[in-house]
């Protein structure tokens, strides 16, 4: 046998690496990177941590003290004896103790530390590992050095007090040095005490830069608070445009900072001095308007003076700023602002509006030619300003005085309001027109015009009252406005408004209605131009109703029908005319229709009542319900007179007997052009009635098979028998019908199935099978209707509808009134024999070719694909030993 190739085994490879981390993995402890510089007398706070181990999650501590070789036992987290005799005072009295920052981290805190605790400090964790892996313990370097900071105000006592006004300007001095022997970097800080908390105002950091406090950022950019060294070590605080918020207690605190032995910024002492007490006074500010309300006339002039207090001395300017507001309460957000003087006396330009100062003190408003919008509310703002140190001017106050009414009484023109009718109607449709014309009109200057509007109440008996309803109205330019009464009508011109002259309104109702009586009224607005050129409404004055009413009657209409031959019989023509008279009716025309009330028998109309032919008011004619196509000329109606009519029935049946009426409409004109239905009429019936002793027609459905299979045809017979008088087969005729209800209790709807005319024209309904249809007439009086190739559709009640058509003796064919046999049900069944014959066949064959597939593909598989030679073994033939002889 070969051998087969080895490769080098990776698994001592993998087994030395993890060695090796396991052995760099194990517990650290770490102390800050020495030397720790630190000043005699404060406190001083020594972090140690450790990490890494295995164990509880709370870690215990002990720390340790050299001074050069030796170490003393100081404190530790779980052994209260661990402290030396030399230490336990100390650490009895809480100068020396442990602060736990968390479960793997301490503190060792030295509060007065003296140089005696100069040395090395180590920190030790108590091991709780399986195995002893990585340091336990860590030291740390601590240089104890005298204090050298000097920290002093700019005058010998510590502080000292300044009043000063709102925006003044102030500064602060105070001085720092150092003499450490390390080199040390101090980090002055400016606070300020209004509270009981100190705030920071501007610093100077121990890296050179300078930082604001919160909130005096944007003072610190503008320059009004500054932090300016001077010789001899001094720090000088300036505060321009000193504000209330500014008041307090001022201090300067210096902290000295020393760069560790890992690169970064220690603090290791910090000291403050008070400088002073600051004290601001707001600045008070009256500000009153010399009037309280004030009354002037349109046109004339408003005149009001602001006068301002204050108790600031020195240098000061006043701005002040008119407002003006249509409400009391509003705020100078939504007030108008009319003129303003700034602190340098610069008055906004105005045309009617003047801003001058009269004095130190006062300030007056003048405002000209006033109109009615001036009224409303005025108000005074006043600030004061002073002079800063680069020039700039600050405002350290502002008031508003209380508002001032003020009322402008407007030059209202004094007239009178006349409303007539120029026209009444006397009858329903006539026009009525409405004057409203201004009288006595006075004080009417150019800046005046007027408007009218239009309203409308409806009068009711007794004493109820109805609101008026606008119909329309003008506004100042001229636009009209609708009504909901009178917006269509106004819009179709059937009312038409109109200006006839200066002083003169028109309303003209083109074709009045009985819904327009009523009482009118007329309301004249007089608008005010104001300087701005708008109109403004400045009085109304309504006019006295006027009646719009006329008697009416109620329509009466009366028709009569004649029947001018008093008897026929069928074949002949039948003619009847219609008398109408009519009164209270203003030139009436009338429309006429002519119905039939037939038999109840009569299947054609199962309503009985047959509407035939129509004339209207404009001599058109139309046929309705007159569907009989071989007369559509039979029937005429025509108007003999303005109040006669006349109707005529050719060639008459049997089928037409029944009563004929005249219905008839009286129209009055309307407006637009337009007629309008006054009154209906009803005339007394006419009788068609005809005295025949002819054969008597019966119906009946037979079949020889009514349940058949799917597939098979069936054979429905209408067979139609006569009694009475005999007739030749060629004086009679028949339109037959076949219908089917698909339902056992015929609650449904019937279908038309086919149909076969007197002149042997059939004609068949659409159909959604396959199955289909023919219907054909075997002898006179048979007729058989075949469904072939019947599916399970096509079961239901079915039963035929016979038209007997009878030909008299003058050769008029007569239509005899439907007759209607009774059903017979067809029941249709499925063949489960053949239902299911050729699907089984499929599904026997189908099997068999699958069955004949799968055995060839197998033998060609066996045979050709998978064919394998087997080189079988050699093997030697021995017997089997006996077990004795082994």
């Amino acid at each position: 046998m070969g051998h087969r190739g080895e490769r080098p085994s990776c698994l001592p490879l993998l087994l030395v690496v993890l060695l090796l981390l396991a052995f760099c993995r194990g517990r650290i402890v770490r102390v800050p990177k020495g030397p720790l510089i630190r000043v005699v007398g404060t406190e001083v706070a020594i972090p140690c941590s450790v990490s890494d181990y295995d164990g509880p999650s709370e870690q215990n501590f002990d720390w340790e003290f050299s001074r050069e070789t030796d170490f003393v036992r100081i404190v530790s987290t779980w052994d209260s004896t661990f402290t030396s005799e030399e230490y336990q005072k100390r650490v009895g009295r809480g100068d020396i103790k442990l602060r736990r920052s968390s479960n793997d981290a301490v503190e060792l805190v030295i509060r007065n530390i003296q140089p005696s605790d100069q040395g090395r400090y180590k920190c030790s964790t108590p091991s709780t590992d399986a195995t002893v892996q990585g340091n336990y313990d860590a030291e740390v370097q601590v240089k104890v050095i005298s204090d050298g900071l000097s920290v002093s105000g700019s005058k010998a006592r510590s502080s000292t007090s300044l009043r000063l006004s709102e925006g003044d300007s102030f500064k602060l001095r105070c001085s720092a040095t150092s003499t450490s022997p390390e080199h040390t970097h101090l980090h002055v800080t400016w606070q300020v005490k209004s509270g009981s908390t100190w705030r920071d105002i501007l610093s100077l950091t121990h890296e050179g830069k300078f930082q604001p406090g919160p909130g005096y950022e944007e003072r610190y950019r503008s320059g009004d608070v500054r932090l300016d060294t001077g010789a001899n070590d001094t720090y000088r605080l300036s505060v321009s445009q000193a504000a209330s918020a500014d008041g307090g207690a001022y201090r300067c605190l210096v902290s000295e900072w020393v760069r560790g032995a890992d690169g970064s910024w220690q603090k290791i002492q910090e000291k403050s001095v008070e400088i002073a007490t600051v004290s601001i006074q707001r600045t008070a500010l009256d500000v009153v308007i010399s009037t309280s309300n004030v009354s002037v006339t349109e046109r004339d002039s408003l005149d009001l003076t602001c006068n301002i207090t204050t108790d600031r001395s020195g240098i000061f300017q006043a701005e002040v700023m008119w407002y003006f507001s249509a409400s009391p309460d509003d705020t100078l957000s939504d007030a108008q602002l009319l003129l303003s003087m700034d602190h340098d006396s610069v008055v906004s330009d105005s045309t009617l509006i003047s801003l001058s100062h009269v004095d130190r003190n006062s300030y007056r408003l003048l405002v000209r030619d006033v109109d009615v919008e001036d009224s409303g509310y005025y108000f005074c703002e006043a600030a004061i300003w002073v002079p800063l140190h680069n020039g700039s001017w600050h405002k350290v106050v502002e008031r508003t005085s209380a508002p001032v009414s003020v009322v402008v009484t407007a030059l209202e023109p004094d007239y009178d309001v006349f409303l007539n009718a120029s026209k009444t109607p006397k009858f329903s449709d006539d026009p009525t027109e409405l004057n409203c014309r201004i009288t006595n009109a006075q004080d009417t200057e150019a800046n005046i015009r007027f408007t009218v509007s239009w309203y409308y109440r409806q009068r009711l008996p007794g004493d109820d009252v109805v609101a008026e309803e606008l119909l329309a109205s003008m506004d100042a330019d001229w636009t009209l406005l609708l009504g909901d009464r009178g917006r269509e009508r106004i819009q179709n011109g059937e009312i038409i408004l109109s200006k006839k002259s200066a002083d003169t309104f028109s309303l003209r109702i083109q074709w009045t209605s009985e819904s327009d009586r009523g009482d009118y009224f007329c309301v004249i607005s007089a608008w005010s131009r104001h300087r701005n050129n708008s109109w403004v409404k400045s009085k109304d004055v309504s006019s006295a109703s006027v009646n719009i009413f006329w008697a009416t009657q109620d329509y009466t209409l009366t028709v009569e029908a004649v029947k001018l031959k008093p008897f026929f019989v069928a074949g002949h023509t039948f003619e009847m005319t219609c008398k109408v008279s009519s009164k209270n009716i203003k030139t009436p025309r009338y429309s006429v229709l002519i119905t039939a009330e037939k038999p109840l028998a009569d299947q054609s109309n199962p309503n009985g009542t047959t509407r035939i032919i129509s004339l209207n008011q404009d001599s058109v004619v139309r046929l309705e319900d007159w569907t009989d196509q071989t007369r559509v000329d039979g029937v005429v109606l025509e108007k003999v007179q303005e109040n006669e009519f006349r109707y005529r029935m050719y060639q008459t049946q049997i089928s037409d007997a029944g009563l004929y009426r005249c219905v008839v409409t009286a129209w009055s004109p309307g407006g637009g052009g337009m007629w309008r239905e006054a009154v209906n009429g009803l005339s007394n019936p006419i009788q068609i009635d005809f005295q025949t002793s002819g054969p008597v027609f019966n119906v009946s459905v037979h079949s020889d098979s009514p349940t058949i299979y799917q597939g098979e045809v069936a054979d429905l017979l209408c067979i139609v028998t006569m009694e009475g008088m005999p007739l030749e087969p060629d004086d009679m005729s028949f339109d037959v019908s076949w219908f089917a209800v698909r339902s056992f209790a015929l609650d449904r709807e019937p279908i038309l199935l086919a149909s076969l005319d007197r002149r042997g024209i059939v004609t068949q309904s659409r159909r959604n099978g396959s199955s289909d249809l023919s219907l054909e007439r075997i002898s006179p009086l048979e007729f058989r209707l075949r469904v072939h190739g019947c599916e399970d559709h096509d079961f239901g009640n079915h039963y035929c509808v016979v038209t007997p058509w009878v030909r008299s003796a003058t050769g008029v064919w007569q239509q005899e009134p439907d007759i209607k046999a009774k059903p017979i049900f067809l029941s249709v069944k499925m063949d489960v024999l053949n239902a299911f014959k050729y699907p089984l066949l499929i599904g026997i064959g189908l099997a068999t070719a699958i069955g004949l597939l799968s055995c060839l593909i197998g033998y060609c598989s066996s045979r050709w694909c998978c064919k394998k030679e087997v080189q079988e073994t050699r093997r030697e033939r021995r017997r089997l030993m006996s077990m004795e002889m082994d």
